[in-house]
């Protein structure tokens, strides 16, 4: 068997890497190993936005430079299920880098920060009262699970993952844009609702692209997923025909599974963290990260009691929002509603950027206005 580590991660991703930064940042002489299946780089299939909360996290985490050679994205547009649309300059610009470099950046960092970084799949879990093994080999007073939308190491610590209603599958790919490009493209489509297509573009002539819906929508077209995925897409964005198409599973938050189990603990995708009306997961990973790495070492008796008051502090409100929205946004019609009143008003743009992109909330009056327009609408 190993030595002891003070920490081990499962997974390289934002939420992984985070974690493991944040504890040697906290704790520079902490034993924290990070372990991936794959070798850095990787491709991994997402919408590759972060949004400003995420390069704030990226500054906590001491990074405040890892994406200053990617030009920022200022204008937003969003197209409504039923034509409502607002295209207007987002209060803080958004960057698109591909998950390829900013994962491995952050891998890179993490190295560079004494973090041991090794190519491992973990397939066994023992807790042991003070520690956890993996493997049989790999000892840890704390395990943080960070291996994505279906983690194993979540089904080997038996907490269940999203139900397939809370699941989305998307397709994701790359397509040629003119470099001057600088409008995100979010377009709602009504068949099939919740659905949407997205472009986003990442400065250098190339978009990020992609289309996604629920699986129980999908199933229910009867149709191949393959075919209704890149038909969908090639209909919505006929003028940016994709290439390098891959699929991915979205665990949307309103299914969250308890965010640990014992001496583990779940950070990003792998604790359902990706928010349901945008499916932006990458700030999420990366707080969820930073606060799992905290609790880890600076609360070595119960990392787990701390990293969920963490995330309460964090999110709780926000989450909160973001469920209520996503029960009322099954209607296209409150989506409608939504985007027309964001149209006609700045700050209701803002507001609605800052709870798809971060950490929002709506006021009970704005809730109010947007629910009176979609009843008129409906009347």
């Amino acid at each position: 068997m190993d030595e002891l580590w003070d920490l081990v991660v499962v997974g390289g991703g934002p939420a992984g890497s985070a974690a493991a930064l944040r504890a040697r940042q906290l704790h520079p002489g902490a034993r924290v190993l990070l372990l991936d299946k794959a070798d850095f780089p990787r491709d991994k299939a997402c919408g590759d936005g972060v949004a400003a909360h995420g390069r704030e996290e990226l500054a906590l985490l001491g990074l405040p430079d890892l994406l200053a050679d990617y030009r920022p994205t200022r204008r937003l547009e969003v197209v409504s299920p039923g034509g409502a649309r607002v295209l207007a300059t987002v209060a803080r610009p958004n960057h698109v880098v591909p998950r390829a470099v900013l994962d491995a950046r952050l891998v890179d960092a993490a190295r560079a920060r004494g973090v041991e970084v090794r190519r491992h799949q973990v397939r066994a879990l023992t807790a042991r009262g003070d520690h956890v093994v993996l493997d049989g080999e790999i000892a840890a007073r704390a395990v943080i699970a960070a291996d994505g939308a279906n983690s194993a190491m979540r089904r080997l610590i038996g907490v269940p993952g999203s139900p397939e209603r809370h699941t989305a599958i998307a397709v994701r790919g790359y397509a040629d844009v003119p470099a001057e490009d600088d409008v995100q493209l979010i377009a709602m489509q009504k068949d099939g609702w919740p659905a949407y297509a997205w472009s986003f573009p990442i400065g250098d002539g190339t978009a990020n692209v992609g289309f996604g819906m629920l699986l129980p929508r999908l199933r229910a077209t009867g149709l191949p997923g393959r075919q209704v995925l890149h038909g969908r897409l090639a209909a919505l964005l006929p003028h940016l025909p994709a290439r390098d198409l891959r699929a991915h599973h979205l665990p949307l938050s309103p299914g969250r599974p308890r965010p640990g189990a014992g001496r583990v603990l779940l950070a990003g995708d792998a604790a359902g963290l990706i928010n349901p009306l945008t499916g932006e997961g990458i700030y999420y990973a990366l707080l969820s990260g930073r606060l799992a790495g905290e609790a880890a070492v600076q609360e070595p008796a119960d990392p787990l009691r701390a990293y969920r008051r963490g995330l309460r502090g964090a999110l709780g409100r926000h989450l909160r929002t973001t469920d209520v929205l996503a029960r009322a946004s099954q209607s296209p019609g409150f989506i409608d509603a939504a985007i027309a009143t964001a149209a006609r008003r700045p700050g209701v743009f803002d507001m609605l950027v800052e709870v798809g992109l971060g950490a929002g909330t709506v006021p009970l009056p704005l809730a109010w206005a947007v629910a009176r327009r979609w009843m008129l609408r409906a009347g």
